[in-house]
């Protein structure tokens, strides 16, 4: 029996022993497993912002402003748009197709509205605003994952650009031995992920179970739903059949990081994971795995598109705005520029979103009604990003083969 076959197996079942506890509502069984659920979320959290960091310092540091890392970037940026602009026009063919219709103004009204108003207050424009760091620390301690990634930019470029010393050697040597000791601890920490995973499925077994009413915007949610499993297992599947990578064996492969993913529901936090699979399971080189995975996890966002367009069309329809193929056009390439810029984080889309409809004054107590079933909704998303980073770093490694050595 080989290693990942044995993986396999350990994660089948941790998941079907974390459904079996998550089902019984054990008041103490349920403690344990929300105390273990959050002590892995704590740790997967505490690796991100350092492989964040080190990872894109040290490959920027060592490729430089050269030839080779404007290839990688380029060709980065290239399946990161082709990917979202198909995640976000799938979306909005569905919603066409499905037509989920106009709720009754009683539905959004009332408490839940205030709730929304409140969440609202603040634009999404103070995300970027505070992506700009104002002193070296601050980055790191609130793990704004674009600030780190602005820092680490800066910083890379610097040590490319500086001369040939000593001085720069050890720093080089500094941020290389800090990033081996990074994925040590990562490392340790995959070790043990069944754990985690049966805490986990719990987690979320109880909490379904605990009931969203989903009945009054089925059709949104179906709309949202199926747009995002389309988009990962047929147009993300097609794009690696047409660099020659078999989409089968690359989801086995990535399995582990989907399905932290799924229950995270951040790409940031899951980031570790999604290197290691990456890199111990693809196959991928760390020269584009390592600079590749910690700038998709804030650009790349398909299934952020796919909820932005899918839930902005909803609300302006709720609104009495008029649909038409232009609109629509227009709101297919907002999805996607907002989705490149969104944070990496739970719920990062949803506020992202509230704040395009509160800026239209669209009827903003409609995303009170989303609200309750947007857990699930976030799950799927984050499972998309991750997987659609895990395959542009895929297809970039096939495309560059050539500066493997």
């Amino acid at each position: 029996m080989t290693k990942q076959v044995r993986q396999v197996i350990f994660w089948v079942g941790a998941l079907v022993i974390g459904a079996v506890l998550g089902s019984l509502h054990v008041g103490a069984v349920d403690s344990v497993c929300n105390f273990v659920a959050t002590v892995f979320t704590r740790l997967f959290k505490f690796t991100a912002v350092p492989a964040i960091a080190v990872s894109v310092l040290t490959t920027l540091a060592t490729l430089g402003s050269n030839k080779e890392t404007a290839r990688i970037f380029k060709r980065t940026i290239m399946y990161t748009l082709l990917t979202t602009l198909a995640a976000s026009t799938i979306a909005a063919i569905l919603f066409f197709a499905i037509k989920p219709e106009v709720l009754s103004v009683a539905a959004y009204e009332g408490a839940q509205a205030e709730k929304i108003q409140s969440m609202s207050s603040s634009s999404f424009l103070s995300y970027f605003i505070s992506a700009i760091p104002d002193n070296i620390i601050y980055p790191f301690v609130s793990g704004n994952v674009l600030s780190i990634l602005i820092v680490s930019f800066a910083f890379g470029f610097a040590i490319s650009m500086m001369p040939e010393s000593e001085k720069k050697s050890a720093i080089l040597n500094i941020a290389l031995g800090f990033q081996e000791l990074v994925f040590k601890v990562i490392s340790w920490i995959i070790a043990i992920l069944p754990v985690g995973i049966i805490a986990f499925t719990a987690q979320l077994v109880k909490e379904m179970s605990a009931n969203i009413a989903m009945e009054s915007i089925g059709k949104y949610t179906a709309v949202v739903l199926s747009g995002n499993l389309i988009q990962f297992f047929i147009v993300l599947s097609l794009f690696l059949l047409a660099r020659g990578i078999n989409p089968v064996k690359h989801f086995k492969n990535m399995l582990p990081a989907i399905l932290t993913a799924l229950f995270t529901k951040s790409s940031a936090a899951t980031l570790p994971v999604t290197m290691d699979c990456a890199e111990s399971r693809v196959k991928c080189n760390k020269k584009f795995t390592r600079f590749i995975l910690p700038m998709c996890t804030t650009i790349n966002m398909n299934g952020c598109a796919a909820f932005i367009l899918v839930t902005s069309l909803f609300v302006m329809k709720n609104g009495g705005v008029e649909l038409t193929l232009l609109t629509v056009i227009t709101w297919i390439l907002i999805s996607v520029i907002s989705a490149v810029g969104n944070a990496g984080v739970p719920m990062g889309c949803f506020f992202l979103t509230l704040s395009l409809m509160a800026g239209k004054g669209m009827p903003i107590g409609v995303m009170g009604v989303i609200l309750p079933i947007y857990a699930v909704i976030d799950m799927i998303e984050t499972a998309v990003n991750i997987y659609s980073d895990s395959c542009v770093c895929a297809m970039t490694n096939k495309d560059l083969k050539d500066l493997e050595d």
